[in-house]
């Protein structure tokens, strides 16, 4: 997806850009990771979204990425692929113990610190997705270091947040795309 979210409309002509198709695979993994984390639903835990964190996460990101770097997109292309790669981790790895969990969620913050500095410039959504998932990872550590199911849940919902605003830029996209003008705000 171009800088200003608009990649979607080149995309209709050409079919080079899988942007949307990376954002809403983010943004639905990190709605389900972060709303299982809440604990807001009776009896789910955020183990509960190692499957779909493994497949839409993991794969559909990593294909995505793939496809962007392919098309010359080397931001999204990184992004997508390293946090594919992420998702399928995470999702494999859950006999983990909390130290090798908390630090592995620390340095893929490093990763995601790295994509907020480099999409700095790219507009308020790319700033809010990669910030927020930067935060969330950075207290998703420290709640694992500690074993600390309060601020678990606190990084949840930043989780949330993350994922719902790289939901909205997808289907904001996609959406103006198809009906030719601007139909839901993208700044």
């Amino acid at each position: 997806m171009s800088n200003d979210a608009t990649g979607a409309q080149n995309a209709r002509s050409t079919g080079a850009d899988a942007g949307n198709l990376g954002y809403l695979a983010l943004g639905l993994t990190l709605l389900a990771y972060g709303l299982l984390s809440t604990g807001i639903l009776s009896g789910t835990g955020v183990g509960d979204s190692a499957h779909l964190a493994h497949l839409v996460g993991g794969l559909t990101l990593f294909i995505a990425g793939l496809w962007q770097l392919r098309s010359g997109e080397g931001f999204t292309g990184t992004a997508f692929t390293s946090l594919g790669a992420f998702w399928a981790t995470w999702s494999a790895a859950g006999g983990a113990g909390k130290n090798a969990a908390g630090l592995f969620l620390l340095l893929w913050a490093l990763l995601a610190l790295t994509l907020t500095a480099a999409s700095w410039n790219a507009g308020l959504f790319s700033r809010a997705v990669y910030g927020l998932l930067t935060v969330s990872l950075v207290l998703s550590a420290f709640a694992t270091f500690n074993t600390s199911g309060g601020l678990a849940k606190f990084a949840g919902w930043v989780a949330a947040a993350s994922g719902l605003v790289a939901w909205y830029w997808a289907t904001s996209s996609l959406t103006n795309s198809a009906w030719g003008r601007n139909v839901l705000p993208v700044k």
